[in-house]
């Protein structure tokens, strides 16, 4: 781009000075040769420029399609902040456990093939939770295996790098709790004993340009 323009300014400068009868040894030929030249750039850069905002378009609107997917094939909600997404999967426990349930594994399968396609230098952070049944301490250790639970099947299954994949646990923390105070045992608070999905991306779209 800079070198395009330092040529346009050197013709430009040439021709001024064609006009002016003071170039001595640059024909008319070579001036409207030069110019061509440049006019050539112009319009192969701007084609390339055009092509390049054309791609981005389509892969905004192709992670636009896959995150109306995650919406309505999984009931999935999402937080946009600057630089990050949180993604409020369905994914729980059962009480005082922390293995993957089956029928949990299909909406973390769709999560990973959106990071692999379009966030793929981001740093994905699994927030574990559970109800406020038990020891405080105990319910952080018991939210930080379902995370190692949910990270361990992100990187084998999902497909991601380990590297780009932490758990972190918020235990009964009181202000994310679904439904406050609700807990096992049973299906009571289930809602309390699950997952969250953070994407860090810092504004970066993979193949988007942006």
């Amino acid at each position: 781009m800079v070198n395009r323009h330092v040529r346009l300014t050197a013709v430009v400068g040439l021709f001024a000075l064609g006009l002016g009868g003071c170039a001595a040894g640059v024909s008319q030929e070579d001036l409207d040769a030069q110019l061509a030249q440049v006019r050539e750039e112009f319009r192969a850069s701007d084609d390339q420029l055009s092509g390049r905002i054309d791609q981005m378009e389509r892969r905004v609107s192709s992670l636009e399609t896959e995150l109306q997917a995650l919406r309505n094939d999984f009931n999935v909600t999402m937080e946009k902040a600057q630089g990050m997404m949180k993604f409020n999967v369905p994914v729980h426990f059962d009480f005082d456990v922390a293995d993957l349930r089956e029928l949990d594994k299909p909406v973390l399968d769709r999560f990973a093939a959106v990071v692999k396609d379009y966030y793929a230098d981001a740093l994905v952070t699994v927030e574990g939770f559970a109800d406020p049944a038990g020891s405080e301490a105990y319910n952080t250790r018991l939210g930080q295996r379902r995370a190692e639970s949910v990270k361990s099947y992100l990187t084998t299954a999902g497909g991601l790098q380990p590297d780009q994949v932490r758990a972190v646990s918020y235990g009964e923390a009181a202000n994310r709790q679904v439904i406050p105070g609700a807990h096992g045992p049973g299906m009571t608070g289930i809602e309390n004993r699950r997952v969250a999905l953070v994407i860090d991306f810092g504004g970066a779209v993979r193949g988007a340009g942006m």
